[in-house]
């Protein structure tokens, strides 16, 4: 019987076992079926973009779940399908909500990833929006691009927000990253350099590089020491840009009306404290003074400076930090 190895060039073990992981995947993927996908509609679509944000390890300050969001409002997008969370969710950790229905009777409401459909002056959209797998985000991602390849989609985009050393009181920080040399160009991306942890995201984009799916990802910087409060302002900009690639004006108007209260309700934890307001400051001047996200790390994933303070500073960063969080626990309960 011959080896189904016969005639493979030789590879170094690491590299072999990596390549053979592909043509698997490939192969896999290739051979999915959406079993998880429940539709809601059956439009037709041209080739169009699909944008994404997931609440968890990817959304700090709730800025890319809540972008997507508006985007679906704001376009009056219509329900398309969604993906059932059995497979994918932890209930203990992600739990679902009961609710009252007319008359008292109960129902329960699923963390569910649920997509919409919308046709915009640059062409066909499909939004996804939902809470992060809490596991199978191989065969999660499946379905997604299970989705992706029925309607024959262009572009893969990605919302995300991380925590960085940025001030509240300056535009907010907009990272753009892609492998395609193509959408680098086009749309004044970079190629990322990101090397750790990642989340759904990342996997989603290791899927789309394996099927040819071109895919990019913008992460909103919101300020470490506001990251309890969402992020209107965050949520805005990636609004903005994602609409920028996307080729359709974004709908602005109701997230518009939420930034002078965040801005408020910062200002006021700001002002509420000595160390934390001369923090703010010297971030404004590193701002002021041309700093960006590129000058401290390679790629979007940054880290807070209190994580790299030692001795006393350390004491005094986490005393300031257990502070602000004391003050916006102490504000969501209206004292």
């Amino acid at each position: 019987m011959g080896s189904l190895w016969f005639g493979l060039p030789r590879l170094p073990e690491a590299q072999f076992w990596v390549s053979l992981a592909r043509i698997r995947d490939s192969v896999s993927l290739k051979m999915s079926t959406m079993d998880h996908v429940r539709w809601l509609s059956k439009p037709s679509l041209k080739r169009p973009v699909i944008v994404t944000a997931f609440t968890g390890w990817n959304d700090a300050a709730d800025a890319a779940s809540n972008a997507v969001r508006n985007l679906i409002e704001g376009w009056k997008a219509q329900p398309l399908a969604e993906i059932d969370p059995e497979e994918y969710t932890d209930f203990a950790t992600i739990r679902p909500h009961v609710r009252l229905k007319e008359g008292g009777a109960r129902n329960i409401v699923w963390p569910t990833v649920g997509m919409w459909h919308m046709a915009g002056a640059g062409g066909d959209v499909i939004l996804v929006l939902g809470p992060e797998p809490s596991m199978k985000w191989r065969s999660f991602s499946e379905q997604i691009l299970g989705v992706a390849d029925h309607f024959g989609a262009s572009m893969m985009l990605t919302l995300g927000a991380l925590l960085a050393d940025v001030p509240h009181s300056r535009p907010v920080q907009i990272i753009g990253t892609a492998n395609d040399n193509d959408l680098i160009e086009r749309f004044d991306l970079q190629r990322s350099r990101y090397e750790g942890p990642t989340g759904i995201i990342g996997v989603l984009h290791d899927v789309c590089n394996t099927l040819a799916l071109p895919s990019a990802a913008l992460w909103a910087a919101v300020p470490a020491y506001a990251s309890q409060v969402p992020s209107p302002k965050a949520s805005l900009s990636l609004m903005r840009r994602s609409c920028e690639i996307i080729g359709t004006p974004a709908p602005v108007a109701s997230i518009m009306n939420l930034i002078e209260n965040y801005e408020e309700q910062i200002n006021s934890l700001v002002s509420d404290d000595e160390d934390l307001a001369a923090y703010v400051e010297r971030l404004e001047t590193m701002t002021d003074n041309g700093m960006s996200l590129d000058d401290e790390v390679d790629d979007g994933q940054l880290q807070f400076d209190f994580a790299h303070d030692t001795g006393d500073d350390a004491a005094d960063a986490a005393t300031l930090m257990d502070e602000v969080e004391q003050f916006l626990r102490d504000q969501g309960d209206g004292k």
